[in-house]
């Protein structure tokens, strides 16, 4: 087995153990990355090769000397291009910002490379993070790890195409919109979105009210990821709505929870559109969730969707159109922005106070309606996307199992109920269809049961016997 095909837990221990150098570690990863990145365009705003190695030569005298940083001590991390990255390159995916380097790091930066992480570059996005296709004027579009001619989803879809083709051992991604769960379903992986507040954004500019997007930990196993939590998560002081806590309790191995009760939303009785054999392949894990000892029952939320989503549009308006009207206002700008993000802002620029009020209340009685649920059920499951990974040279789906879609993201509504009520949620890989195209399927916790959902999710992977029984054929070619 190589290097880049050591799950993250093994490849820390063999570093810390010295029994492979970081040098060597960065020489493997930069390799495959120069072999394979060009054929899906995962990785962008590489750093020099050189300095790099000079970065991994350092990290290994400083174990020589008994210094050791952390659990990624000596990692190549590529991280989303949506986070700041002090010295490098952050685009946004967008042509407005394709000069800006950043003097500052992203909190959950500072946290990866606090802990040994080498920031080797950035994974591709969406411009701005608008939209589960990634895709932009500056790179172009992120293949899918299992068909380089499809998407790898969005926004962290550059993030997820790396993880599955061995490109670097863990990732950080965002999930404002699933965009931690559509890409982990794209490819495969496993994406994390941790409860609000778990992993504090204080650089965020509006740091009570930007409550819809959080980052997050990915990886190839659910270990991997609840490790990298462990070094994400925290409290910050500048974070005003972080939760109490250091993040030490993912670091420890998972225990098996006892008999979870599930409840299948599946499409919410037919609310949803969805492509031919999404429900069935995830309703095809039935059968290791039920082999943990409880059971998974078909369960209905007493809600009107129609008005979650009106109050997930007005909401996404508002956020989107707070932090990009100071560009839009602009007409030079705003000429360069993509129709979906002016789509956006337009919209956030028509609303009252009161329109935010009315949505917030909504999505208050959103919240209590899954905490009911919750009093039957330990957790609560649904496809991670309503159609598998499709042309990337498609913006978005104009229409799903026949059914047309009105928005640039209409067909990825599945992924708003946890995301409005905050809960942590896990995409984890659930098949392949036959064109052996991926889908995964997301358990949801309670609130604040982050770790609840990790040991759920990792007991189900012992169940179905592990996530990488079916490589990438890329991965495949290219082992070295």
């Amino acid at each position: 087995m190589s290097l880049t095909e050591l799950d993250a837990r093994a490849l820390s221990r063999q570093i810390h153990a010295r029994e492979v150098s970081c040098e060597e570690v960065m020489s493997a990863h930069l390799a495959r990355i120069e072999r394979l990145n060009p054929k899906v365009d995962a990785i962008v705003s590489l750093e020099p090769f050189d300095a790099l190695l000079d970065q991994a030569r350092e990290r290994d005298r400083e174990l020589a000397a008994g210094q050791d940083r952390g659990w990624m001590h000596g990692f190549p991390l590529a991280v989303k291009d949506l986070a700041l990255t002090r010295g490098i390159r952050t685009t946004f995916g967008s042509p407005l910002f394709k000069d800006f380097i950043p003097d500052q790091d992203a909190v959950v930066v500072e946290r990866m490379k606090a802990s040994g992480a080498i920031v080797i570059g950035k994974t591709n996005v969406p411009e701005f993070g608008l939209g589960s296709q990634t895709y932009n004027p500056l790179f172009g579009a992120t293949g899918c790890a299992f068909d380089p001619e499809r998407t790898a989803g969005g926004s962290s879809g550059g993030a997820a195409a790396a993880l599955a083709l061995e490109l670097v051992p863990v990732a950080d991604g965002s999930d404002m919109m699933g965009s931690l769960r559509n890409p982990a379903a794209f490819n495969g992986v496993v994406g994390f979105r941790p409860s609000q507040g778990r992993v504090p954004a204080a650089h965020s500019p509006d740091g009570f009210y930007s409550q819809l997007g959080t980052e997050g930990p990915m990886g190839r196993s659910v270990a991997d990821v609840a490790r990298l939590l462990a070094v994400q998560a925290g409290f910050d002081a500048r974070a005003p709505l972080s939760l109490a806590g250091d993040g030490t309790e993912f670091a420890s191995p998972l225990a098996s929870p006892t008999a979870p009760r599930f409840g299948w939303l599946g499409d919410f009785q037919g609310h949803l559109a969805t492509e031919p054999g999404v429900l069935a392949l995830c309703e095809g894990t039935f059968a290791a969730l039920e082999s943990l000892g409880g059971g998974v029952e078909p369960a209905k939320l007493e809600f009107d969707l129609d008005r979650l989503w009106s109050a997930w549009c007005t909401l996404r308006n508002f956020s989107v159109a707070g932090t990009h009207a100071g560009g839009y206002a602009d007409p030079a700008r705003r000429e360069r922005m993509k129709p979906e993000l002016r789509w956006e802002i337009e919209g956030g620029l028509a609303l009252s106070a009161l329109d935010v009020h009315r949505a917030g209340v909504v999505r208050t009685h959103w919240y209590r309606t899954m905490c009911k649920a919750f009093e039957r059920y330990d957790f609560l499951l649904l496809p991670s996307a309503q159609v598998f990974p499709f042309d990337k040279r498609e913006h978005w789906p104009k229409s799903v199992g026949g059914r047309a879609m009105d928005t640039y993201h209409r067909w990825m509504e599945v992924v708003i109920g946890p995301s409005l009520a905050g809960l942590p949620a896990i995409s984890v890989p659930a098949g392949f269809d036959a064109r052996g195209l991926p889908m995964g399927i997301s358990i949801i916790g309670p609130p604040r049961a982050d770790l609840a959902v990790l040991q759920v999710a990792h007991a189900f992977e012992r169940a179905a016997g592990g996530f990488r029984q079916r490589r990438p054929g890329l991965a495949e070619a290219d082992r070295s």
